[in-house]
Formats: C-alpha cells, structure tokens, sequence
C-alpha cells in the first residue's frame, strides 16, 4: 500500500504542474474570450469563440504600436527631464530600468552563461553570465570580466569582477542556465553539461 500511495504521488508530480498550466491558460482564454463577446453578439448577432481573444491581442498591439511611435518619445522626454533633476531617483531608477532591460530589453545583457572557479583550493565553481568583457574603465587589472550572479530562489543577485582565467563559457541557451540558477538546481536540465 505505500508502494502504491509513492507511485501516486510520483504520478500527481508529472501531471499536477501540466494540469495546473492548462487549467489557468483555459480560464484566461474564458475570461478573455468574455470581454468582448456580449458586444458583438448584441451589435453584430456574431458569437466566435476567440474573436475575443483575437480582438484583445490587436488592441494591445496597436496600443503598444501607438505608446511606442506617437505617445511614449514625448512623455519619455519629460520623465526623463524630471529624473535627471533627481540624483538619487535617478540612480535607482537607471539601475532598474538597465537590470530589467537586461532580460527582456531588445539588448538581453545574459546571454553568456559561465561557470567561475570562485576558489581554486576547493574547487568551488558559480555558474553566472558575463555582462562585461572589458571592465578596465572601471580601473582594474586587465583580464578581468564583469560576471553577474543571480540568486537562487530570488530575482537579485551579485556582481564580481573575476579573471579571465576562473571563468569558463557554457554553450547553453542562457534561458536554461537562468532557469537551473533561479530554481536552485532543482529544474532539470536535459542533455547538456554544465562544463
């Protein structure tokens, strides 16, 4: 009887994450799918479903279409008129919109993962992204690369500078790397190692 109630657990632990997903992408198609549909039906006497969905995704579209050509360079130029007469605001905020950026900006900064030797006598290794390949403007020894290394469980991290020699590239897609950082080491990664 254990024997079974382990295999039902192992079981619930493949079909429980994939369930979940299909459950909430389900109800946000329903949801979405609702917000329009009772419109249409009273005006056109149309009911498709996902014309909805379809009429959302092209309103966001033009939106940011819109945001990005017409309204966002004038509003962008006064925001940033007003941060660069705040000094501290003006850090803060930089150091943010450059971190967030960095990830899903047009210019992904993490994308080359490597793995650092961090102290030779133990063999201690971190696995982190190269953000910098020449940091002597920063006024240190050459041969140094700035390494940027997220925390697990956490949406943070550190940055060293380390030599050129402790780092190691990964060929690995960065989103995987990124993801078996974050997790902890607990999401799987297939068919690559990390060396």
């Amino acid at each position: 009887m254990k024997r079974l109630l382990g295999y039902f657990f192992q079981g619930l632990l493949y079909i429980a994450p994939l369930g979940i997903t299909l459950y909430v992408l389900y109800k946000l198609f329903i949801y979405l799918d609702g917000l329009f549909n009772p419109v249409l039906y009273k005006y056109l006497q149309i009911n498709i479903p996902g014309l909805s969905l379809i009429i959302v995704f092209l309103l966001v579209a033009l939106l940011g279409f819109l945001g990005q050509t017409i309204i966002a360079r004038p509003i962008k130029r006064i925001f940033n008129h007003f941060i660069n007469k705040a000094p501290l605001v003006k850090v803060i905020y930089s150091s943010i919109r450059d971190l967030l950026s960095a990830f899903v900006g047009k210019e992904k900064k993490f994308n080359q993962p490597v793995l650092v030797k961090v102290n030779p006598i133990s063999e201690l290794e971190k696995l982190g992204f190269i953000t910098q390949n020449d940091v002597s403007k920063l006024g240190v020894e050459e041969d140094k690369v700035a390494v940027y290394f997220p925390h697990s469980y956490n949406f943070s991290g550190e940055l060293f500078i380390v030599p050129v020699e402790n780092v190691k590239k990964i060929n690995a897609p960065p989103a995987d790397i990124m993801k078996f950082i974050v997790s902890g080491g607990v999401a799987s990664y297939d068919n690559q190692k990390l060396n």
